[in-house]
């Protein structure tokens, strides 16, 4: 499968190409169709990448910059408890000053952590960024039972 445009810049997985148009599916919604071939131009962009833009950009930019539950509870709880000084992530947290320093880094690189002032000292706050996408995969569990409550996993 590769991507490719038409002529009003709309991107579609090419599934199927003949002598004058092609099956090509819109990954947004998955629906296939017919276009001719004219109308059609591959672009330099692979299909899982094409297919990953259809998962909002707060959350893309959450999933490939937190890679553990330690990550993401920091964030939960920047949620939770509003911005927070640095001294108070590194008193009330199991984080090292140098494992700290360099999520904060990541994270704020990618735009999900801004810094600000907390009580005269520098801490961090969850961008606009950040909450959308904390929104969107806790809307998305809500449904989901917690590892207490699941039925497979014994707690004894």
């Amino acid at each position: 499968m590769k991507t490719v445009r038409d002529d009003t810049g709309k991107r579609y997985l090419l599934l199927k190409e003949s002598d004058s148009a092609s099956l090509v599916r819109d990954p947004e919604t998955g629906n296939e169709c017919y276009v001719q071939n004219d109308r059609l131009e591959s672009i330099d962009e692979s299909a899982l990448e094409t297919a990953a833009r259809t998962v909002s950009t707060p959350v893309r930019t959450l999933l490939t910059n937190v890679h553990d539950d330690e990550t993401l509870g920091l964030l939960v709880e920047l949620d939770e408890r509003g911005p927070l000084g640095i001294r108070t992530l590194l008193d009330g947290y199991d984080f090292c000053e140098s494992d700290l320093h360099g999520r904060l880094t990541v994270l704020s690189a990618a735009g999900l952590l801004a810094e600000t002032d907390v009580a005269g000292e520098r801490g961090y706050e969850l961008t606009e960024k950040c909450e959308r996408a904390l929104d969107a995969i806790r809307t998305a569990d809500a449904g989901d039972a917690t590892p207490s409550e699941d039925p497979s996993i014994d707690a004894s």
